[in-house]
Order: C-alpha cells, then sequence, then structure tokens
C-alpha cells in the first residue's frame, strides 16, 4: 500500500540570530507558522531491505544524504519494522528557499511510513527523531504557530492564528544557510573587532536581544501584546501575527543576504509596494512573503507580480488542526 502526504512549507515570522554556541549551532529565537503550499511525499514498504528516494528534481539528492532517506532509517528501527522503503517526493516547493522543503519532507515520509507500517510512536518519540535529523524538522510535527528556540530545534505551539492571506514569491536562486551563517559570523566578527569584542563570534549584543525577544513573547503569552498594551477583543489566536508585526519583528538574515543578492531586497520592497502588510525573508531565503489583509487582496497583488516577471502566488497561513486534517492525500 501506497500511503501520500502533503509536506508543507513553513515561514518564519521573525529569526534573531544569537551567539555561536560551542557546538557550532548559534542559539535562535523564531516563530514558525505553516502555510497551505506544499509538496507530495508517497511512501510504500514491500518485503526486502533497503530504501530507495525518487525525485523527478534533480537538485534533489537520492542517496542517504537526503533527510527523508535519513528519517526513514530511524523509524524503521524505533518502530522494530522491516522491508523495503520506497519515498516518492512530488516537489513544488523550492529546493533552498528557506521554507524547510526538505525537512518538512522528512517528517511527511516520517508521518507516511507510520501509517504504511499501521504502526504509530508516541510524539516525543516522533520530536526526538526530528530533531536528530535536522534543526527545523521538529516544528513540522507540531505545526501551526510555533516558537522554535535553542538551535531551532527546540519548539513549543503557541495558540493558533485564524489564517492570514498571503503572497509568496519564489526566487529561481537558491540560498545556502550554512553559508549564510558564515557570512554573519563574519560580520559579526568584524563588528565585535571595531568595538573590541571578542573576534570572530557574534557579539554578545545578540544574547541580550534574544532575551528581549523572549520577554516580548512571554507578555504575550500571559495575555498582552509584546507593547505592554492589553490583548484586544477576540483574544491572543486572533492577535499573535498582527502583534508581532506591529512590534517590528524581523530577520537578522536579511542583513547578510539582501547585501549578497540585491535582487531580494529589490523583491520585498515590490510585496510591500502590491499591499503587503508586512512583508520578510523567510528563513535565509530565497523565499519572500508578504501578509495582506484579505484574500482578494493576495490575489491582486500575486497577479501585479507575475506581471513584473516575479515567480508569485496567492496562499495562506495554516492552522495546526488544518494541517492535521489534510494531511493525507484522498482524506
Amino acid at each position: 500500500m501506497t500511503v501520500a502526504v502533503r509536506s508543507f512549507a513553513k515561514i518564519n515570522l521573525g529569526l534573531y540570530i544569537g551567539a555561536k554556541r560551542a557546538d557550532g549551532f548559534h542559539d535562535l529565537r523564531t516563530v514558525y507558522q505553516t502555510i497551505a503550499l506544499h509538496d507530495v511525499v508517497r511512501v510504500s514498504v514491500a518485503r526486502g531491505t533497503g530504501i530507495e528516494i525518487r525525485c523527478d528534481d534533480s537538485r534533489v539528492p537520492l542517496d542517504s544524504s537526503n533527510t527523508c532517506y535519513r528519517i526513514a532509517e530511524r523509524v524503521m528501527d524505533a518502530l522494530q519494522a522491516s522491508g523495503r522503503v520506497t519515498i516518492e517526493i512530488e516537489k513544488d516547493l523550492p529546493v533552498q528557499g528557506g521554507m524547510g522543503a526538505a525537512s518538512s519532507n522528512a517528517v511527511a515520509a516520517m508521518f507516511a511510513l507510520e501509517r504504511a507500517l499501521k504502526k504509530r510512536l508516541p510524539t516525543a518519540k516522533k520530536l526526538q527523531i526530528a530533531a536528530a535529523v535536522g534543526s527545523d524538522l521538529p516544528l513540522f510535527v507540531i505545526g501551526g504557530t510555533v516558537l522554535g528556540v535553542g538551535r531551532g530545534e527546540e519548539v513549543y505551539p503557541l495558540a493558533d492564528s485564524p489564517a492570514v492571506p498571503m503572497v509568496v514569491v519564489m526566487p529561481e536562486v537558491g540560498v545556502s544557510t550554512p553559508k549564510a551563517f558564515t557570512e554573519w559570523d563574519a560580520r559579526a566578527g568584524e563588528d565585535a573587532g571595531r568595538s573590541g569584542g571578542t573576534s570572530g563570534l557574534t557579539p554578545s549584543r545578540a544574547s541580550d536581544r534574544l532575551f528581549e525577544v523572549g520577554c516580548a513573547l512571554s507578555a504575550w503569552l500571559s495575555g498582552s501584546t509584546n507593547l505592554g498594551a492589553p490583548a484586544r477583543a477576540g483574544g491572543r489566536a486572533g492577535n499573535l501575527l498582527s502583534d508581532l508585526v506591529r512590534a517590528g519583528i524581523r530577520n537578522d538574515f536579511e542583513q547578510v543576504v539582501f547585501s549578497q543578492i540585491p535582487e531580494l531586497l529589490d523583491m520585498k520592497r515590490a510585496l510591500v509596494r502590491a499591499g503587503a502588510k508586512y512583508a520578510s525573508l523567510s528563513g535565509s531565503g530565497s523565499t519572500l512573503y508578504g501578509l495582506f489583509g484579505s484574500a482578494s487582496g493576495a490575489t491582486k497583488a500575486a497577479n501585479r507580480l507575475k506581471k513584473q516577471g516575479l515567480a508569485a502566488v496567492a496562499t495562506r497561513t495554516l492552522t495546526r488542526r488544518e494541517m492535521n486534517r489534510s494531511l493525507v492525500v484522498g482524506r
């Protein structure tokens, strides 16, 4: 039996980079948000052994370096299952686009493999396996609106916001996250050298900023907006996006990526000119997104951007419940 599962993308609602840790990773603060755009991952288990990855996109590795391969190994071991696993990835999401496509594919493969084997793992075990494979895999185990801390793998579900219309622009150019971090560290080292700090490391002020972000999120979770004003009517779920946007959240990677690829900054400005209430790079890029006040506004903006030659698509954010209900194709 083949099980087909939707592999939803994510955006980052702000991404703050802190100090480089002893393990080589950086401390991060971000709010992940799943969106309706998706790939489809099909998994089947037959007699035999081994794992086979299939994908028509030449940029997707088909060997053991693929995140789907790595997670399938761990899931089969955790479930004490045997058989030949075939994973087929139908790509619509960009590669190296900052939307977590490879990570989402892997978690989708885990969900599909569970169903194909008719065995389930506890959520805690799924989170453990996901974190072992990559930093932004655990968010897809939870879905919806998710707080990410640590190196991004420590995740906490937040109250979901209702669907927010948006436009996603997917440039052809890709951005390597490791290279973006390397450039961030190089720039941070230069800043530290000029200020008399420790060369080669993110300045300590980055950790101070992460603390401030944590305090703001704590204020929101306790019933206040992160500007200190009382929560408006409708509750926190309806206000998270607007509160974060109103607070002036940003993605630190923009400082690096926009200087390397100036056309991405032009695309962000195009989103704002098209009516986006807020526009940002997602993750380390290259995907950009804009949040809109209405679905019709998002559709008009996407059409306008397409006429300018941009690969733009109107979509919306996806709540945790919606993601879980629409996960399996054909249900």
